[in-house]
């Protein structure tokens, strides 16, 4: 197939979103599918950059998410593009500008819109004027507009697929979760980084995200006192970056923690750490939690419906309602390194987990969805009636 995905956010941007999609198109290209990219220009990549397969609109920073990019122009070129590349499938994974002008290359193709749901935008409601402007409601409308005349939607997990279903969108939704690639992992890409970090024979958790505020970096910080008096030597590494790295690193400075907490940037950090820890209430598909597993380390985050399903097994993690709790967990992992070291439940949860599901499972939804497509769906009142959306819903 020629597969056309539209984003707004591709590397060289950081997110779970552009490492989503790479896995994604890496994968249907090993399979044989030519797959196209149409995302936003980045000041970080020069005008003259030979990028394969890869289109890049005009774009200016995101209001209130200035390190991220929303077109300004490129509609018709868009479709121009999309049509001479013989597009059989449009695959959106953004709400906002490449994901309207997908849509809009799709209908002028007269093929389906597939699009996968990332974000769950409630979690960051308060980056817009504090959130004094927009409420839950206006992401309900929002989602529900997007989501009209698109014949498929990929929900990352349960918690996804329970929110689009609580909005009331009736379009047919396939629990896919995003995929890693385990080859990555095959052998460690700094096999030195821990010694070049002074960090060889200490002990060290690793918080690994945008550091930004709806990740509760902040709670780790704040039990980190308690963990130190059990693990005096424990050493918390806060790997990537952020809006809100000035106002933790002053967190840190104020509980005088700045030779146990530090601030790495974005480095390569697969085997770097012995314990991956995570306050966040904000994830929707838990990638990072994923790559941590892939990487053999124990994952210990915040309960909730995706992290209570994910990490069902000592072996791979365990989760936490309380900073009690979080410091009991953490530092039973850091004592007891060898005590839960059954492999057998991560090699199960990688093999469902793994890029090669991730792309098949894709790769039978753009067929289910082609098989019955009609080209005058775009112009219908809504895809389904309730009736028939429960009866099409898959879960799996």
């Amino acid at each position: 197939m020629n597969i056309g995905i539209f984003t707004d956010s591709y590397f060289p941007q950081v997110s779970g979103v552009a490492t989503s999609i790479k896995t994604l198109k890496d994968d249907l290209e090993r399979k044989g599918h030519q797959v196209y990219i149409f995302t936003t220009t980045d000041p970080h990549v020069p005008d003259d950059a030979v990028e394969p397969n890869l289109f890049r609109f005009t774009s200016v920073p995101f209001v209130s998410f200035t390190d991220r990019r929303i077109a300004v122009r490129g509609l018709f070129h868009a479709y121009a593009v999309a049509k001479e590349l013989n597009l059989d499938i449009v695959h959106t994974q953004t709400e906002f500008s490449m994901g309207y002008i997908g849509k809009f290359v799709a209908k002028q193709l007269k093929i389906p819109t597939i699009h996968t749901y990332h974000t769950m935008y409630e979690d960051y409601l308060h980056y817009v004027l504090n959130g004094h402007l927009l409420k839950p409601y206006h992401v309900k409308q929002f989602t529900r507009a997007f989501l009209y005349h698109v014949s498929g939607v990929v929900a990352p997990s349960e918690r996804v697929y329970d929110t689009l279903r609580r909005y009331g969108v009736k379009t047919e939704i396939k629990i896919i979760p995003t995929g890693v690639d385990l080859t990555q992992f095959a052998q460690q890409k700094d096999p030195h980084l821990r010694d070049k970090l002074g960090l060889a024979h200490v002990p060290v958790l690793v918080s690994l995200s945008r550091v930004a505020y709806e990740k509760r970096i902040d709670k780790v910080i704040s039990a980190m006192p308690k963990i130190l008096e059990q693990v005096p030597q424990a050493v918390l590494l806060i790997v990537g970056d952020g809006p809100a790295r000035e106002d933790l690193e002053a967190q840190v400075a104020e509980l005088g923690l700045k030779e146990h907490v530090r601030f790495t940037g974005e480095i390569d950090h697969d085997r770097v750490g012995d314990v991956f820890v995570s306050a966040s209430d904000s994830e929707s598909q838990g990638l990072t939690y994923i790559e941590a597993m892939a990487a053999d380390r124990k994952v210990v985050a915040l309960t909730g419906d995706y992290t209570d399903q994910l990490l069902d097994d000592p072996a791979l993690g365990t989760t936490f309602s309380t900073e009690t709790e979080m410091v009991h967990q953490v530092v039973n992992y850091l004592k007891h390194p060898n005590a839960y070291d059954d492999a057998k439940p991560r090699q199960e949860k990688l093999a469902a987990i793994s890029a090669d599901r991730f792309g098949d499972r894709v790769l039978d939804f753009y067929q289910d969805i082609l098989s019955h497509y009609s080209p005058n769906e775009a112009d219908e009142a809504a895809p389904w009636t309730d009736e028939d959306s429960s009866k099409r819903t898959m879960k799996g």
